[in-house]
């Protein structure tokens, strides 16, 4: 394969260049597309790609444990090791629209991966705080501990649901960018018939992610109206192209929210609290400035839904 072919494989390997982040662009998809070469090669599918992700995400955060010498070196390996979980985290996504090994349950997958990093994150530094203190309150934390569980709980909560939101954007950019093909959007309508039609773990599987999809739902009310009113106007969510240029562009500003509200913005933070030794200022972080960017996206998310729902009940859109 020559340069110029790798080129072209490279950018089809990518979501789109509309929600790609620019520390994803200069190191962790170039990254992930090298592996992604090499796991077709081998013949390794994007699950298992993400399945060895969990084991080094995991294991990095566990290693964010040791808050005093002679073992905080083994931060930095955990830090390494997350990095390293991510670059996979990207090569899954990456093998799958190379090979075109899309599945439903490795987009469920790869959710549960990132999740179970956090996971074990959350609590190495809980457990951090709790036996080694900070470096500037000391071990408050020690005869206080019902403070610092209150404060990961609710940075965890946040976390999920900043996660879910920022994907639910991405993916509504991507469906009037790339069409149902180039997008992974869902609907509890249809997650509801799929899981009457499913059976064992994938019926549970699925019964959590129609709970997932549901709160994406419950957040956005204004979307699922326009949503609603599109479907009656025009039988599905597609409708005209004036629309979907209209929606793309009002969209557009939002997706860099998306991306700090997902994985990169929120590491540096949490490396930063690590390295530094006050681990819960990056609970902190998520708490206050990750949540205010939340409550912002989604007001601006939900005010042009309106707009366009005017729009679109004034005849703005007619042809489809």
């Amino acid at each position: 394969m020559n340069f110029k072919d790798l080129k072209q494989q490279y950018n089809e390997s990518l979501k789109s260049m509309d929600t790609e982040e620019h520390i994803d662009l200069w190191f962790y998809r170039p990254l992930g597309f090298a592996w992604a070469v090499l796991f077709a090669k081998l013949g390794i599918t994007p699950n298992i790609v993400t399945i060895a992700s969990i084991f080094l995400g995991v294991a990095g955060g566990v290693l964010l444990y040791f808050g005093a010498s002679p073992l905080i070196w083994l931060n930095y390996v955990g830090i390494f090791l997350i990095i390293w979980a991510n670059t996979y985290d990207s090569a899954d996504g990456q093998l799958a629209r190379i090979t075109k090994q899309y599945s439903q349950i490795g987009r469920i997958l790869d959710g549960v991966s990132g999740d179970l990093w956090f996971f074990a994150i959350y609590f190495a530094l809980v457990f951090r705080e709790l036996h080694f203190g900070d470096a500037w309150l000391g071990n408050f934390f020690t005869s206080h501990q019902w403070v610092i569980w209150t404060i990961a709980i609710a940075a965890g909560v946040s976390h999920a649901l900043q996660c879910a939101m920022a994907d639910y954007y991405r993916q509504w950019h991507l469906f009037y960018l790339k069409g149902k093909e180039g997008s992974e959007l869902e609907s509890t309508s249809v997650l509801d018939e799929q899981i009457k039609q499913s059976r064992g773990f994938k019926r549970i599987t699925m019964f959590f992610y129609r709970n997932y999809t549901a709160n994406q739902e419950r957040l956005t009310p204004n979307l699922q109206r326009l949503r609603r009113e599109l479907k009656a106007e025009f039988g599905d969510e597609v409708a005209t192209q004036q629309f979907r240029t209209d929606f793309r562009r009002l969209s557009l500003p939002l997706m860099k929210y998306t991306n700090m509200l997902t994985f990169n913005t929120r590491t540096i933070a949490m490396f930063i609290s690590v390295i530094i030794c006050i681990p819960w200022l990056y609970f902190a972080f998520e708490l206050i400035v990750l949540n205010a960017m939340l409550i912002y996206m989604i007001s601006r998310h939900e005010n042009f839904c309106k707009r366009l729902s005017r729009d679109l009940k004034a005849g703005q859109y007619t042809t489809k």
